[in-house]
């Protein structure tokens, strides 16, 4: 019996860090993706006191629990400390990151290097950035949003309407 037909075989896993502050229709493109490539991807959500977040992180998690509901492939956790250690906690094999442009494939490289001398057993995976969201960091949806902007093509309908409704409540709209 091949491999692919024995469901005894290890699952492979992606381990997929960042913030997610808010969840944009990149970071969905690319967990949709990476589900082509492993068979489970843990979304990973960094706690990270030195950034001021919008959402809190169960609020974040809960936006793409949401998104993700009806896909048991999807397991969203929350970390704090190395990624490399929790990536291997979760049994991952492989770490997934999304390329937007030049730019990140620098700041990307310098990661993966660390990563792979502190876990060598553990690959990163980069996925260029669909074109259609090539331009969207989170970081940009907040402020177009908190000046009055439509991100509705840039985030899903529940996460825009979370986000207008926080900005609405900090005074941002």
């Amino acid at each position: 019996m091949s491999e692919s037909a024995d469901h005894s075989a290890a699952q492979t896993v992606a381990f997929y860090p960042g913030s997610f502050d808010p969840p944009t229709n990149g970071h969905i493109n690319l967990i949709e993706r990476g589900l082509r490539v492993f068979d489970r991807v843990v979304v990973a959500l960094a706690r990270n006191v030195s950034k001021d977040p919008l959402f809190s992180l169960d609020e974040r998690r809960e936006m793409l629990r949401f998104t993700f509901a009806s896909d048991g492939r999807v397991e969203f956790v929350i970390f704090e400390g190395l990624m490399v250690h929790a990536a291997q906690q979760f049994g991952a094999t492989a770490v997934l990151r999304g390329l937007r442009g030049v730019a990140d494939f620098e700041y990307e490289f310098q990661l993966a290097t660390m990563n792979k001398s502190l876990a060598p057993a553990l690959e990163t995976v980069f996925m260029m950035t669909e074109k259609a969201n090539s331009h969207v960091s989170s970081k940009l949806v907040r402020e177009v949003a908190s000046l009055g902007g439509d991100v509705s093509n840039v985030v899903p309908a529940h996460v825009r309407d979370a986000l207008l409704a926080r900005l609405a409540l900090k005074g941002g709209l």
